[in-house]
């Protein structure tokens, strides 16, 4: 039983009834003494673990800034292309930094196709087809491809043509006015260059050729005319980590400059103090008189020493050596400020300070130093955590174990007391019969009846 439960009820038959409850009662609230402070510890307990989860998120959260700064020190790689309308240009990690010419001569184009004219005339595309054959046959540069569907709809047919992998893309479009339509279909190769495109039903073929398609052209750092290198994609790796995608021809060759882009180790250096703060602010919550759960726990102040750590370190090398070179102080309540105009602009001594998680410098002992806080097994805030649950787990088997005996304590009472509470309720009726009998034969005066 718990110190909430129900009020004792005892039922007896003798006039001392109500005073054994209150013995029962009593001795149970007595013996349950042990079983609230026990209860109690576990509520305390119960709060610590849910204050120690919250402060231990925010150091997770630290540590993820931290790593995102990380990545973020090598900059971003962009490209830059001096006349966007003849090509574009996208870097991505691993692009080296650098400068390209390229000279479009031919943007390259895809071979198109429209259904014949001798078809069966389509006015309503979702219940009508070009043909009632089925299956079809697609032929794209000579492999062959089953399209089944075809028959039902004109939608249907060019649905199945886009499922089918084929290296097409089909559509329907109207070639006729708006109160006689005549829709059609139309099939263009996804590549560029001559690609052959035929559907067809037996000998029969449904698709007459539009434009047969050209390979793209295009000569790259200054090549001569007549060495240009041809593609079927308008999309072009030039390099590792380097793509360009051809739009039309240059009258000129176009400059591809790629360069590396730190500006967004601004705003991750802005997240991880954003996050420092988070974790201070959730410590100083469990500090004071009025402090959360936490309070008084030394694990408070061993994390409170992380963050301190975090916030003083300093390099010996280099023109950045401590954080306030990052535009990173500390404020008048302790929480830490970022000024993104006092960041030092020496690029290469920033790199050189932050180091990497896997290199050293500052992001690889923060790294480690948070990682001791957040390991899911054998970190600070886990160890700690555990602890709390190896007690509240001892003292809610405590807890049963004194359940127990007050169970006992109450059945072994009420046992002894009902035999007691019956035994008077005996004497207390042979009381009453004696004096009833004696009434009756001296009467109420205590004289003999008739004497």
């Amino acid at each position: 039983m718990s110190s909430s439960s129900a009020p004792i009820t005892f039922n007896g038959s003798s006039t001392y009834s109500s005073a054994f409850q209150q013995v029962i009662t009593r001795a149970v609230n007595i013996a349950s003494l042990p079983l609230q402070s026990l209860q109690t510890s576990v509520s305390n307990l119960t709060s610590q673990q849910s204050a120690l989860s919250t402060v231990g998120a925010g150091f997770t959260a630290l540590q993820n800034a931290i790593q995102a700064l990380d990545s973020a020190t090598g900059g971003t790689a962009t490209a830059q292309v001096s006349d966007s309308s003849a090509l574009t240009a996208t870097a991505s990690a691993g692009a080296l930094p650098g400068t390209y010419t390229i000279q479009v001569d031919n943007p390259g184009s895809s071979t198109t196709t429209l259904s014949a004219n001798n078809l069966t005339v389509v006015t309503d595309p979702a219940s009508q087809d070009i043909s009632a054959s089925s299956p079809l046959t697609l032929t794209v540069n000579n492999v062959t491809t089953s399209i089944g569907n075809s028959g039902a709809s004109l939608e249907s047919l060019a649905n199945s043509i886009n499922a089918a992998g084929a290296g097409v893309q089909a559509t329907i479009v109207n070639v006729g006015p708006a109160s006689s339509p005549d829709y059609r279909l139309a099939i263009t190769s996804n590549n560029l260059g001559p690609v052959s495109i035929q559907l067809s039903a037996g000998s029969q073929d449904f698709l007459d050729t539009l434009a047969t398609g050209t390979d793209a052209q295009y000569r790259l750092n200054g090549s001569l005319p007549g060495t240009d290198i041809l593609t079927t994609s308008s999309q072009v790796a030039l390099s590792p980590g380097l793509t360009v995608n051809l739009l039309a021809q240059s009258s000129s060759p176009v400059t591809v400059t790629v360069s590396q882009d730190f500006s967004g180790v601004q705003s991750a250096i802005s997240n991880v103090v954003s996050a420092w703060n988070a974790a201070f602010d959730a410590l100083a919550q469990n500090r004071g008189q009025n402090g959360g759960a936490l309070t008084g726990d030394p694990v408070v102040l061993t994390l409170a020493n992380v963050l301190q750590q975090f916030s003083e370190y300093t390099s010996s090398s280099g023109s950045v050596n401590s954080l306030a070179d990052l535009g990173i102080t500390v404020g008048a309540s302790g929480d830490l400020t970022f000024d993104a105009a006092s960041i030092s602009t020496d690029q290469s001594a920033i790199s050189q300070f932050l180091g990497g998680i896997g290199s050293g410098g500052f992001l690889q002992t923060a790294n480690n130093d948070l990682t001791a806080v957040t390991n899911a097994t054998s970190g600070i805030v886990a160890s700690d955590y555990n602890s709390l649950q190896a007690t509240i787990t001892t003292d809610n088997s405590q807890i049963a174990d004194q359940q127990n005996l007050i169970a006992t304590l109450q059945t072994n009472l009420e046992r002894q007391l009902s035999q007691a509470d019956a035994q008077i309720a005996t004497l207390q009726a042979q009381d009453t019969y004696f004096q009833q009998l004696f009434t009756a034969e001296y009467g109420s005066t205590g004289t003999l009846a008739g004497g």
